[in-house]
This record gives C-alpha cells, structure tokens and sequence, in this order.
C-alpha cells in the first residue's frame, strides 16, 4: 500500500554526467547515465511527490556551484524543486565564505553537504578549520546534512557539540551495518546524537546498506525503530535517496517497506515524517 497524501522526498538526486563530471560514478556502471527529472517523474509516478530537496551529487569539488546554478535552471521548469543542497569546501574555514556567500544569494538553497563519509582521516570533521566552516553556516541560517559511515557517528557528535548554533540532519540514518547485522553500537550513537536537540535525521537510504539482492523487511526494522525511538517522529524526515536506491530497490519498494514499518503511526505522525518536518527544517514554502 502506498501512502496517498502530499509527500515532501527531502532526498533527490539528479545528474547528467555528459554536463558535470561524477568521478564515484566510474565504478558503478548502474547508476554511470543521466538522471532526470523524467526519469524521476517515472519512479514516482504513484506518489504525490509535492515538494523536493535536491542533495549534491558529488561532482568535482570545482563544479558545485555550477551543480547548484544546474538545479536552480532545473527549478524553473519543475517548481517542486524547493530546496537545494550543495556541496561546500567548509574544511577552508573562513575561505569558504566566498561560496556561502554566493549561495546566499540564492532562495532556493537551504543548506550545504559536505561528506565527511570518504575522508580517510577518522578526525577530519574536528580540524579547526573544517569546525569553524560548519560553524559559519548559522550566519546564512544554512543547515548542515551529514554524510557518514556507522563508524564515524562519535566525531560527528564531538562536531556537532562544537556548532551549537547549525542546524544538522543525519543522512541516510547515519549509515548503519545493516548487511552484516551490527546494532547495539549504532544504536548508542543515535540516542547520543538525539539527546542534541538541533540534531534531526532522514529515514533514506537504509536499503543500500543492507544486502542489496537479499535484503528483507525485517533485516531493516530495528534501524527504523531505533530512529523513531531516538529522535521521536517531529524530528524524522523521508527521503527516497534516488537514484542510488536502485541498487538496492525501487523507489516504491522503498516506500511500500516505510509504509509498514509505520503501521503502529498515527495519521498526523506520519504527516510529520513525510512533510511537516521537511518544511520546517529546510525552511520550505
């Protein structure tokens, strides 16, 4: 069953690698093709997708401002594209003004993504200069969305306790080991991230850290719950995490594995995670 009311998907991904250049894309020959807003429209085509928050692609460090004046054109024609998430060298401290304030000048973005997720060194997120970046996004009210691996979640949390002023979301639940299992870890760091209340997290992406040909409903229902538990549904936002879901799913087996997740929900909570909360945090019309 899928849900029938208005939908906000506060994780889209849209690309064109003939345009900008994807260097992660080489190695995965699934998703190495454009990605538009028609094939997106397809994969969606039983949903009401209302609204959507389109979340950098990781093209080259030097294209992300050229990425998020793509999304903006791409905006004109699509006007559920309301808010934009582009990529920031925020580890340059204050050298990364330059870029905020350019972004600044732009209603449609909301916020900025900087994985941390690939950085070889465990502590890169707590250089000075990369913590002073984070910190400068409060004086644009730009939010911050988290990009990581399980294993990293403990300095993202020493990160976030030193930005008291940002707004963060947790992508993709903060990436559990759902594939071989692992839990009791993550589950601490979750609960120790949403003790901080300027902390709030996306239920996207979870199907990709699972086994991607074997993967069952059940194998993703501790991490869902441990989600709702932590952060409470006024703090849980959807995301469909497309296209790189279709390593793992399609876009309605995602939903349709949400949706019984979220059997025990209330009616108005449900509206919070798919909705209300996306409009609140990224500040959407």
């Amino acid at each position: 069953m899928l849900p029938d009311f208005s939908i906000i998907d506060t994780h889209v991904h849209l690309w064109d690698p003939k345009f900008l250049r994807y260097p992660w894309l080489d190695e995965v020959v699934l998703l190495n093709k454009p990605y538009l807003l028609d094939d997106y429209n397809q994969a969606t085509q039983s949903l009401n997708i209302e609204q959507m928050v389109f979340v950098q692609c990781e093209c080259e460090p030097a294209q992300c401002m050229e990425e998020a004046v793509w999304v903006s054109e791409l905006a004109k024609s699509d006007q559920r594209i309301r808010g934009i998430v582009p990529w920031a060298p925020l580890e340059q401290g204050d050298g990364v003004r330059d870029v905020l304030e350019r972004y600044a000048e732009n209603p449609l973005i909301k916020g900025v993504r900087r994985i941390i997720q690939f950085e070889p060194d465990p502590d890169f997120c707590l250089q000075p200069t990369f913590v002073q970046g984070v910190r400068m996004l409060a004086d644009y009210d730009f939010t911050f969305d988290i990009c990581i691996s399980h294993g990293q979640l403990q300095q993202v949390l020493q990160l976030i306790k030193q930005c008291p002023h940002v707004r963060f979301i947790l992508d993709h639940a903060g990436k559990p080991d759902i594939k071989n299992g692992l839990f009791q870890s993550w589950y601490t760091d979750i609960q120790a991230l949403a003790a901080l209340e300027h902390v709030q997290c996306k239920l996207s992406g979870l199907v990709t850290e699972a086994n991607h040909n074997t993967w069952k409903l059940v194998d993703l229902k501790p991490y869902v719950e441990g989600v709702l538990e932590s952060f409470g549904t006024d703090r849980v936002l959807f995301g469909g995490d497309w296209p790189v879901v279709y390593q793992a799913a399609s876009y309605a087996r995602w939903i349709e594995t949400l949706d019984i997740l979220f059997s025990g929900l209330s009616s108005f909570e449900l509206q919070q995670i798919y909705y209300d909360n996306a409009i609140h945090f990224y500040q959407l019309k």
